[in-house]
């Protein structure tokens, strides 16, 4: 199979190259070539931006793919960039396009777990949600009309080695490692569905060789787990106790700088429904939430993440963690103050 990996150098993208390669397929990514090269040897590597159709067309000019597997593409609304230019130009000329979204697509519901059928979020797509509903909703309408082979993907949380999401496992294993306050909010009560990377990069190259899947959605995940079972989990890996604080509800979104995982934040519940993908793909985790996060934990240390000085900075959202603020968050916490 000849592959082309949109985005292709972080994270997702990465692993799906990996995935791509372990099973034999020809594989290409484009994207900007600002990121320093980690591409495995005999990947071929276009440069263009997405956000500018006429480099992608140049970069992309004569040539047809087998799948296209776009695992970037936020970034295309900072300027108005429009799906359905892309789909203009790859319609015809791509045997499937998988494209990955998110479990933001959903409206929040009191119904559970989240499945593929549910309401998607009412927003417009300058938000992350918003945008991912909006490229759905281009990909499958052009389904519809002319068979463009689009099927769609709705991750939940992504975690394992090379995360480059600031506030998922790499900052809790520093916390954790350093002795450090972890903030919990809302009693650590909070559920969220967690899946590793590679898991849902194989779910991915499945749907581009699966019959039959084109126009449809596809929620992959693992296993629920609380904030509290997540930091429980994480500190029994990392060998170091858990100094919980537990941070009051009402001061949820209050606080000058982000301390917490926003997926603890969350005033509702995310948990998704794999059902659809076992009954039509045959998906099974490899990684429940312990054993991917004993991978990962063992990555990081290998990486010699352990020693950064710093709390991981997201090259998207360009945010960052403070643990000096969040120390002098708990230490009110503690004396009854407000810490806002």
């Amino acid at each position: 199979m000849r592959a082309l990996v949109l985005g292709g150098s972080q994270f997702v993208g990465l692993h799906t190259v990996r995935e791509l390669l372990l099973r034999g397929h020809d594989v290409t990514v484009l994207n900007r070539g600002k990121t320093a090269t980690r591409l495995p040897a005999g990947v071929e590597r276009l440069v263009a931006d997405r956000t500018d159709m006429g480099s992608m067309r140049k970069a992309l000019a004569g040539s047809e793919w087998d799948a296209v597997f776009d695992v970037s593409g936020f970034l295309m609304v900072a300027i108005g960039a429009r799906m359905e230019d892309l789909i203009d130009l790859l319609d015809g000329r791509v045997g499937a396009y998988v494209f990955t979204s998110s479990i933001m697509a959903y409206a929040p519901s009191g119904t559970f777990p989240w499945r593929e059928n549910l309401p998607t979020v009412d927003e417009e797509p300058d938000t992350y949600g918003g945008f991912k509903k909006a490229c759905e909703v281009a990909l499958l309408e052009r389904h519809a009309r002319t068979g463009f082979p689009a099927s769609v993907v709705r991750p939940a949380a992504i975690y394992g080695p090379d995360n480059n999401i600031f506030d998922m496992e790499m900052a809790y294993f520093l916390r954790l490692l350093r002795g450090l306050p972890v903030l919990v909010p809302h009693d650590g009560l909070v559920t969220a569905s967690y899946g590793h990377v590679d898991d849902l990069c194989r779910a991915m190259v499945d749907m581009a060789t699966h019959p039959g899947v084109a126009g449809e959605i596809f929620n992959i995940t693992a296993e629920a787990v609380t904030a509290n079972e997540y930091v429980s989990v994480l500190s029994e890996i990392v060998g170091k106790p858990a100094d919980i604080v537990y941070l009051p509800s009402s001061w949820v979104g209050k606080l000058e700088k982000p301390a917490y995982s926003h997926l603890f934040g969350s005033f509702h519940h995310g948990v998704l429904s794999i059902e659809k993908a076992r009954a039509v793909l045959g998906f099974e985790p490899e990684y429940d939430f312990r054993t991917g996060h004993a991978q990962t934990f063992d990555w990081f240390l290998a990486a010699k993440l352990d020693q950064t000085a710093k709390a991981p900075v997201d090259p998207l959202w360009f945010a960052s963690y403070d643990f000096d603020y969040e120390a002098k968050v708990a230490a009110a916490i503690r004396a009854g103050r407000s810490p806002a």
